[in-house]
């Protein structure tokens, strides 16, 4: 009977490392265009969400990207401005597959973005990014998340305007079983 415990703890311990962890849907979204693209994919993963929100949250003085001196514009002036967040990261030792999505302002990922990505803890974690935008492309915020997080493990991301949800579905296959 002894000889049969430690056999059955290592067949506990396969199952549980067999098993895929549930994915995380991080996401910024100042207008709430986003976060609706997030609820969304996040139930096409079945992923758990979170929102990087601001310590302070946006106004509509503050996203006034015609205004020099709106905080926005400020933030994106300086890639090395990262913006407190408002809530603690949540475990990230429970996923791996983050993600992560944003507005795209200036070409760019918003900074409390970078924040996110400077606090949590990636390692051994995929990295999807997915963006909403009026006028730009996702290529060149993936290509500046990748400069400026370079050890993450990036994974090729979309721009997830008016998609459907069969469009959410085949995103985020490759990454959820």
């Amino acid at each position: 009977m002894k000889a049969l415990l430690p056999i059955a703890l290592c067949i506990a311990t396969l199952a549980a490392t067999a098993a895929p962890a549930k994915p995380l849907v991080a996401f910024f979204s100042a207008s709430g265009t986003t976060a609706a693209v997030a609820e969304r994919l996040a139930q096409a993963a079945g992923a758990d969400l979170y929102e990087i929100k601001p310590d302070v949250p946006y106004s509509a003085a503050d996203l006034d990207w015609r205004d020099a001196g709106s905080r926005s514009s400020r933030e994106m002036k300086d890639e090395a401005v990262r913006p407190p967040l408002g809530a603690p990261l949540p475990d990230l030792a429970a996923y791996d597959v983050v993600f992560v999505g944003f507005p795209i302002w200036w070409g760019v990922a918003p900074r409390q973005v970078d924040t996110f990505l400077d606090q949590g803890d990636f390692a051994g974690k995929k990295l999807v990014p997915f963006a909403t935008s009026g006028s730009s492309g996702i290529g060149r915020a993936e290509s500046a998340l990748q400069e400026r997080h370079p050890a993450l493990d990036w994974q090729p991301g979309k721009l997830l305007n008016r998609a459907s949800d069969a469009d959410l579905a085949a995103f985020v296959a490759p990454f959820v079983e």
